[in-house]
């Protein structure tokens, strides 16, 4: 498969880290295509106590995304069913065979790659994946497993080689919507935004969110497609 550079139009932003019902519903309604909640104790945005009613209230255009952390099994499914989740992004060391056995039970699957700000990646050791996720999300590399607000080298992705596409992640501001279409390569389906468009965490500025979201979409050339990828490909 030939890998395409991505058009303005088609590019997914998800908000991650949210927790806060009101300010979930005020996020939601600049038109994400993804929001990204997390269930990790160890998270100061751990969404734990969030109402499974206020994530299955979201609009349709807004495709809630669970985000786990080395959790079993069992666990992701039942929270997958608690709260309607049909995407999981799993942000620790699962395996190929377990993304693949999220895949066999009809979840959209999306693995986290952490990427040292001066080391890089490995892109034939995520060979593995092939088959197995339908999206990397690359995000910098922590002890935290993300959150940082710091950005990695992305020029690094000049070499990407696999067809598997991918989220940026990892620092990206309000201010960074020029340098996002800059970075657009093949293999880029979108951004992930999350700490630093914070007040607090898992509170959003609205504001910069705003700026961020229409200072990127200036760029489209095209009507907007609100069908992701993995929906196309069927």
């Amino acid at each position: 498969m030939t890998k395409k550079m991505p058009r303005h139009a088609d590019m997914m932003i998800k908000i991650c880290g949210m927790r806060e019902p009101e300010n979930i519903r005020d996020a939601a309604a600049l038109c994400p295509m993804l929001m990204g909640f997390i269930f990790h104790d160890k998270s100061p945005r751990d969404a734990s106590e969030l109402d499974p009613e206020v994530v299955k209230s979201l609009p349709g255009y807004v495709r809630p995304v669970a985000v786990t952390v080395d959790k079993e099994y069992d666990t992701v499914m039942e929270l997958c069913g608690k709260y309607g989740f049909g995407i999981i992004q799993l942000h620790g060391s699962e395996s190929p065979e377990l993304c693949r056995r999220y895949k066999d039970a009809g979840l959209v699957v999306l693995k986290a790659i952490g990427i040292g700000v001066d080391v890089g990646t490995d892109w034939e050791e995520l060979r593995a994946y092939e088959g197995k996720v339908d999206m990397f999300l690359f995000d910098t590399l922590t002890p935290s497993h993300g959150g940082s607000g710091r950005k990695f080298d992305w020029s690094i992705l000049d070499s990407y080689p696999l067809d598997i596409p991918y989220l940026l992640s990892g620092g990206i501001g309000a201010d960074d919507a020029d340098r996002v279409i800059t970075a657009m390569r093949p293999g880029l389906a979108g951004v992930d935004i999350n700490s630093r468009f914070e007040t607090a965490p898992g509170h959003k500025d609205l504001q910069a969110l705003i700026h961020f979201i229409l200072t990127l979409r200036k760029h489209n050339e095209y009507e907007p497609d609100r069908k992701p990828f993995w929906e196309k490909a069927q």
